[in-house]
Parts: C-alpha cells; structure tokens; sequence
C-alpha cells in the first residue's frame, strides 16, 4: 500500500513540523493526499492527522509554499497575564481588597479582561460576600466561650446524662398566633378553564404573643403565654418561676427538684438582676455561665419551633 512497511517509536513520536515535512516529500513524490494520508495511519496509528488536515497540507505544498512551521498570528501578543502584570494586579488589591475589575484597570492601564484573567487564572481569586453575623467578638469574649465549652464538656465526660438530664434551659420568644396557609395546602383540583381560588396574603406580625418557655432533655416543661400589653421585668420573671415553673417541674419532672437543677438561661438583664439571682439561690438552682453573645447556647431558636 505504502512504502512505510513499520513503525517504530521513533516514527510515532513525530512533531506536527515533522508531519508536515512527510507530507511535503509525498507531494514531491507524486502522491495524493488520500495515499499520503493511508501512510501516515500506517505509521502513526491515531495521532496521525485527519485527511482534512493532510489535504490542506496537501494544497499549501502544491501552490508552493515552503516553510512547514506555524505562521505567526496575527494580533496582540500574551502578554496580559506575565508576571509585571500579576504584580501590579497584586499591589492595587493590598490597599483595598474590595476593588472592582473597572478600580484595577484604571489603576494598572489594563484591560478590564486582562484583569479579570490574572484574577482568576493566576491568582485564583474569587470575590466573596460578607458572611452576616450577630456580632464580632473580641479576644477575650472568644476566650470564655472556649472556656466554657471546656468546663461544659468535662462535665458531661463526668457525669455523662446525668448532667444533662438536670438541665433546665430557659428562654423568650414571639409565637406568632395565626397558622398562614401555604401554597401546596391552598391546592385544590378544578377544571382546566376554571380561574384559581383566591386567597388573602396576611402580614406577619399582625398578633403575636411572647411567651417564656422553660425545657429540658426530654421536652418542654413550661410554656407561658405573656399576657399581651405586659412587660418581662424582674419581679414578673421572679413570680413566674415562683408561681408556675417550680411547680410544673413538680408535677411533670419531680426527680429534678431531688436530684438539683442546673438552670440556664442568657444574660439578658431582667435574667442576672439581683431579685431572679435571689430566687434561683434560695432554689439551690446551679446557674451555668452564658458566655456574652452565645445565641448557639440559648438554643430556643433551633431546638423548638412554634407557630
């Protein structure tokens, strides 16, 4: 078929140049582009180029040209991405790491692309938003939450559920009283034509009650309702916990009063006034510290929902 009887590594390993001068002695030679493109599957098996390719090689070599290596393109060199640029990129984002691409191309006198492709390719920049949190605590505040969760841990390694069981946490929160209903519960079949039923878009917060809930490992103890109108002061807090939890955990929890509570609740101040501290005293009620800011360890708002 081809006078390229074998092939060899060498021969496998050839360059797109050496191809192309393969093709070049072929056409000398007399052979068509599908006898040399037969030649070079022979040989390279499938890194031999397509007969697209051969052929426009083919052409190129009939109509005299000589030189096989790539023409130089025209347009703009690479140079956008090369290491003066990445540095100049680097120094605009030192002095303020919010900068827009359009900041650092006005700064640079590069182009808004050629910024984008150093912040990203060369750099691995990526522009992130600002995670939202209550609050931005200092050292020491980070500090006793290390603490605590320590001391709170090396309890628990002690007395395992017995700790845990004691524990009576306590907190406030907005129970909105209506029950909104949703879209899939407002679904109803109806003929093809018929119009959709209406219904009327209520806004949150039209009534709502506080209520003051008080719970423990298996459940809730206490749920009071804060009459509306009425403000949680201390001498309220104090006479709930009098008047109605100390009783409930009578009745529904009566091992806690025996075996001593360990209350917890946040540092809000109607909570650390002296008149509650009293109450909880006398009690024999252990209070556990609440590190400033810690809404993970008043877990009201992710370990019991209410509508």
């Amino acid at each position: 078929m081809s006078g390229i009887i074998e092939s060899s590594p060498a021969q496998q390993n050839c360059s797109r140049y050496d191809i192309r001068v393969i093709i070049k002695f072929s056409v000398i030679l007399g052979k068509d582009a599908s006898y040399i493109h037969k030649d070079l599957v022979t040989v390279l098996g499938e890194n031999a180029p397509s007969i697209q390719t051969v052929r426009k090689w083919v052409k190129a070599v009939s109509e005299g040209r000589d030189d096989m290596e790539d023409k130089p393109r025209p347009g703009r060199p690479v140079t956008a991405c090369g290491d003066e640029n990445i540095s100049k990129v680097l120094v605009s984002l030192s002095d303020d790491g919010r900068k827009t691409c359009e900041d650092i191309s006005t700064e640079t006198s590069m182009s808004r692309t050629s910024v984008l492709r150093v912040l990203t390719n060369k750099l691995n920049k990526k522009k992130k938003f600002s995670k939202w949190i209550p609050h931005l605590l200092t050292d020491e505040q980070k500090e006793s939450m290390v603490n605590f969760s320590r001391n709170f841990l090396r309890r628990f390694q002690t007395e395992q559920n017995d700790f845990l069981g004691r524990i009576i946490i306590s907190d406030e929160t907005w129970v909105y009283s209506w029950d909104p209903e949703t879209k899939r519960q407002s679904a109803e079949w109806r003929d093809f034509d018929e119009p959709r039923q209406e219904k009327v878009r209520r806004k949150q917060g039209a009534l709502k009650v506080m209520h003051m809930i008080f719970f423990e490992m298996n459940g809730v103890i206490l749920r009071w309702p804060v009459p509306i109108g009425t403000t949680i002061n201390a001498q309220y807090f104090k006479k709930v916990l009098q008047d109605k939890l100390r009783p409930a955990i009578r009745k529904k929890r009566p091992g806690l009063l025996e075996s001593g509570i360990l209350f917890h609740h946040d540092n809000a101040p109607v909570h650390t006034v002296r008149a509650v501290t009293d109450v909880l005293a006398g009690y024999r009620w252990e209070l556990l510290e609440h590190p400033c800011y810690s809404s993970d360890l008043a877990p009201i708002i992710f370990t019991y929902s209410l509508k």
